[in-house]
């Protein structure tokens, strides 16, 4: 299965999507691997120049800066889930189109540390709360819009392969150009 989430077959890939995410955790708990992927980041973004950073892999592709930006801006929406999951009763969780936003929200035209620093005081943020979680908590949940039922530890376990899938893309790009 890809890792591989387009917008306009989100439902229908959901199940794949989420399996493939959840075989690449393995049986990591997502509190080790989530506090991990914001030095990692900036090592990938950091190790190669600025040209190098900006450029796709190929045609159609994102580049370093893309993904490191893609990485940051779901961090923003992975912590809104925690917080609506915990504080309401099963509510809506949305769904976002990944393309849209790197088309429409302008990735790549940021200087790198931009997105390096939002994901890192974001992340922070966020694993400061699921650190303060009770084990009753952890099992809240929200009604995700494409995937169903989720709950915190279900979302925070994709967010930490989330992370894991594209810190091993920005390594396959690196190795692609340079």
């Amino acid at each position: 299965m890809s890792l591989s989430n387009p917008a306009g077959d989100a439902k229908a890939a959901a199940a794949g999507y989420t399996k493939a995410l959840l075989d690449l955790l393995g049986d990591r708990q997502p509190l080790d691997v989530l506090p991990l992927g914001p030095a990692r980041l900036r090592d990938l973004a950091t190790s190669v120049d600025d040209a190098t950073l900006r450029k796709p892999e190929r045609e159609g592709k994102w580049s370093m800066l893309q993904v490191a930006q893609h990485v940051a801006d779901t961090e923003l929406a992975v912590g809104w889930r925690y917080r609506v999951a915990v504080a309401q009763h099963e509510p809506v969780i949305t769904g976002f189109d990944q393309d849209a936003w790197v088309t429409h929200l302008w990735y790549g035209d940021e200087p790198a540390e931009e997105p390096l620093a939002q994901f890192e005081a974001l992340r922070a943020a966020n694993l400061r709360l699921l650190r303060r979680l009770t084990p009753e908590q952890w099992q809240r949940a929200g009604m995700h819009e494409e995937r169903g039922r989720e709950t915190v530890l279900h979302i925070a376990k994709l967010s930490a392969a989330h992370d894991m899938a594209h810190l091993r893309q920005m390594e396959r790009i690196k190795a692609a150009l340079t």
